[in-house]
């Protein structure tokens, strides 16, 4: 049990965002979350810069960049023009993730062992400008091999196939989302795919600390899951917004926060 060391939480706004583009409009500004953040105890701001701009856009990545009193996890491709412009905005810390334009959110980790050329180009130029590097990884001791070969610091566990087979041993069957059908098995085949996955995520992050990379996890995580991953005490950080944002409009943000991180003690 993870009991004494403190977890550190980023709290993702994309999904202020997200709603904002909704109706294409200038409400809510995902600026309006920076103070509320750090009153409520977060650890830092992390926001995606996607190539198609669904969500976050250059002009709120510069205005985070600029008003935000908490160190700043910016998510981006390894595509160059990216690269470019996040060197240029100079986080605390980039992310490297992978993207495909048509999904709705980001379905997998990096495949750090095809693509490692350039990400050792971009790593190399995100370094080269002060800034720290993580990668957002499946939980896979190959890839954790070939990550460590790289100048990075951190590497992020992807943590959604555990959500995922949670959320349909929890979910009544006529609420199941679409995303989940790959995992309608018998109940005693999820549970031990749940155990499974957790072990696996488990194994793999020693594996990294002992590789002497910092680790952290994310996606999919939520009130209802998060204290399995919370009790894996070499992972030190965890980066969640869906959860967050979807509780904070009916409790308000700063209160969803303070939840989230009374649950990370």
């Amino acid at each position: 049990m993870n009991t004494t060391a403190k977890m550190a939480l980023g709290v993702n706004i994309d999904h202020i965002a997200v709603l904002r583009e909704a109706r294409r409009i200038n409400d809510p500004d995902p600026l309006d979350a920076l103070s509320i953040c750090k009153r409520a105890g977060a650890d830092q701001i992390t926001i995606h810069l996607r190539e198609d701009r669904r969500h976050i856009n250059d002009f709120d990545a510069q205005k985070i960049m600029f008003n935000s009193a908490l160190p700043v996890n910016l998510e981006c491709s390894i595509d160059p023009e990216i690269i470019s412009i996040i060197c240029a905005l100079r986080p605390h810390r980039a992310t490297l993730v992978p993207e495909k334009r048509e999904e709705v959110t980001t379905e997998g980790g990096l495949d750090v062992i095809s693509h490692l050329e350039k990400i050792k180009k971009a790593v190399a130029q995100l370094k080269a400008h002060d800034i720290s590097v993580s990668l957002f990884i499946d939980p896979d001791e190959a890839i954790i091999e070939a990550s460590s070969k790289l100048d990075i610091d951190m590497v992020e566990l992807h943590t959604g196939r555990y959500a995922n087979i949670y959320a349909m041993l929890n979910t009544p069957l006529s609420t199941t989302h679409h995303s989940l059908v790959e995992f309608e098995r018998p109940r005693s085949e999820l549970t031990k795919m749940l155990a499974d996955s957790l072990e696996q995520i488990k194994d793999v992050a020693y594996f990294a600390h002992q590789k002497g990379l910092l680790v952290a996890a994310g996606h999919g995580l939520n009130y209802q899951n998060v204290e399995a991953i919370r009790d894996i005490n070499v992972i030190k950080e965890l980066n969640i917004g869906q959860s967050i944002i979807a509780r904070s409009v009916f409790t308000g943000l700063e209160k969803a926060i303070r939840d989230m991180k009374e649950l990370l003690k």
